[in-house]
């Protein structure tokens, strides 16, 4: 990403004033990171009207005018643009969306904003220096990264929006990250927001587990690694696990590559039956 166009960037958000309290909040909100994942993790209860979308580096007007079109992607989020970093030089590839969030709470928005930023140029950089160093030592590698974002749920109530990254170096490695807003309410839903206390952790834990040894005998294919496994046996999810809420209003685990189980079963979710978190919800107003 051309450094220039970073700079001006963040000039313009910061344009923007950002009162002392929600200064506050946010940027304790995006402190908020999983080194495991390189990603950011958050989340924030902050009350926010939200319009997504995306922009980056190269697009003819022609393109950006075909979008004009695109409909409404629930009740208050619209595909505006749709715009790309891209590198295409041999087998050294990069594809990364910069997404960019519109809302009524501007702190929130230029927070979100500016790590949505930085977020790709960190990806960026990376893929460089990478492609520098294997080109140093006279390799011919193949080397990419891709990164976007998908609708998981869109009703009238709810939007879960999850953000990926696929990087390739010999083997591919995918991160998602989730997001979850309640339209209705204009908030921004966390796992631990949904539940009286943190007993939800175990309550959940014990039914992923559950799951996977019933999977695994019934299908020969399927490996978690559990108990016995020789690799470090998965014990219990994190207090801010990534999740979405599906349109039949579950709660839905989910975790990365290589995070409970081998490459080769990718993303793994697990969706958690209502009646078993029913006693520890805060209300039925999203798990039903």
């Amino acid at each position: 990403m051309n450094d220039k166009k970073l700079e001006q960037l963040k000039e313009q958000y910061k344009e923007i004033p950002i009162p002392l309290e929600l200064n506050r909040v946010v940027y304790q909100a995006l402190e908020k990171r999983n080194s495991r994942k390189s990603l950011y993790r958050w989340g924030v209860g902050v009350a926010a009207a939200v319009i997504i979308f995306s922009t980056s580096i190269n697009v003819s007007s022609a393109f950006a005018k075909s979008l004009a079109d695109v409909p409404v992607v629930g009740d208050i989020v619209e595909v505006l643009t749709f715009k790309k970093i891209a590198v295409d030089k041999g087998n050294y590839q990069a594809d990364l969306d910069v997404q960019k969030v519109q809302m009524d709470n501007k702190a929130l928005e230029e927070g979100l904003n500016l790590k949505y930023l930085e977020e790709s140029k960190a990806l960026y950089e990376k893929f460089m220096s990478e492609m520098k160093a294997q080109k140093a030592f006279g390799e011919d590698g193949h080397l990419s990264v891709d990164s976007g974002f998908e609708i998981k749920t869109d009703t009238e109530q709810l939007l879960s929006m999850g953000r990926y990254v696929e990087e390739t170096q010999g083997s591919s490695m995918t991160t998602l990250q989730y997001d979850t807003i309640d339209k209705q309410n204009q908030l921004f839903v966390t796992l631990p927001s949904l539940f009286k206390n943190d007993t939800y952790i175990e309550v959940i834990s014990e039914s992923i587990k559950k799951q996977m040894k019933q999977q695994m005998e019934e299908d020969s294919s399927k490996i978690y690694w559990i108990e016995s496994s020789d690799m470090d046996p998965f014990t219990s999810i994190s207090k801010d696990q990534d999740f979405y809420i599906n349109a039949e209003h579950q709660l839905v685990i989910s975790f990365d590559e290589f995070e409970v189980a081998p490459g080769y079963m990718g993303v793994v979710e697990f969706v958690i039956p209502t009646e078993v978190v029913q006693d520890i919800v805060v209300s039925d107003e999203y798990l039903k």
